[in-house]
């Protein structure tokens, strides 16, 4: 377990630069006053989106130059999904980590180029695969001598357009010797629950969050928006802004907790 709790949160996609920023802006003072590390996540691109005119983001190019904003303006550091090897190139000119989306954690190329960067990568294990197989992931990884790398566990199918987590793949995954990340948000989502959305449950990110720290994460990631219910991505899963630092004192003493009684 790590000695401070990683905290990984933002927009689930930069939607403007108003809310964007109005919402690093609150996180860094929710660091502040916590003491809590806190990682900036927004993605310039969703590719991956139930249907056709489902909303995306900026792109790329503006995306980046939004998210650079944010790590100027308000000294976050700051992290973003990449889809391609292409891109995590380009993206790590200016982001200080990547992140591999779930539904990409097979994909060798894209895996061997984000660790190429050098760049501390987080990788989400897809919903379809067991605790396990992330070694695979890892040995991709590693095979170029990058070791900054993160898991982050986000549910497993279960059965349709629903998600469940099995709180054995923590200590299973944390066996590997890198830091795992439960994706609070994400593991509520009801994948394509609306037809052409998906639905969610954020009323039970409280108890998740309490339960994967008490269960010996090193780490949170956690969607966050002003005003979920209008969010143009994941608003039914995404926690709003007023709830977060409530949310995070009480899984910062639960982890304090865990570290006194290891003695760390």
């Amino acid at each position: 377990m790590t000695d401070e709790l990683i905290i990984i949160a933002g927009p689930c996609v930069i939607e403007s630069e108003e809310i964007l920023f109005g919402t690093a802006e609150r996180l860094r003072e929710i660091a502040g006053n916590l003491g809590l590390p806190i990682i900036f996540k927004s993605s310039y691109d969703k590719a991956n989106r139930s249907s056709l005119s489902s909303f995306r983001g900026p792109g790329m190019e503006r995306g980046l130059e939004l998210l650079d904003g944010v790590r100027k303006r308000f000294g976050l550091p700051v992290l973003t999904d990449i889809h391609t090897p292409d891109e995590a190139r380009i993206a790590s000119e200016v982001v200080d980590y990547l992140q591999v989306p779930a539904f990409l954690c097979r994909q060798t190329d894209l895996i061997i180029a984000a660790s190429e960067t050098g760049k501390p990568v987080n990788i989400k294990k897809g919903q379809f695969l067991a605790p396990w197989d992330v070694k695979n992931i890892i040995q991709k990884f590693t095979s170029t001598g990058n070791r900054n790398l993160m898991i982050t566990e986000r549910g497993t199918t279960f059965g349709y357009n629903n998600l469940v987590v099995d709180f054995r793949a923590f200590p299973i995954m944390r066996g590997y010797g890198y830091p795992v990340i439960f994706d609070v948000t994400h593991s509520l989502q009801l994948p394509g629950g609306r037809g052409d959305a998906s639905g969610g449950n954020r009323e039970f990110a409280p108890t998740l969050a309490r339960a994967a720290v008490a269960a010996g994460v090193d780490g949170l990631f956690l969607e966050v928006h002003p005003d979920p219910d209008k969010a143009l991505c994941d608003g039914p899963n995404m926690i709003s802004l007023e709830s977060l630092e409530g949310m995070l004192r009480e899984v910062k003493a639960i982890h304090r907790l865990l570290s006194e009684g290891t003695g760390k």
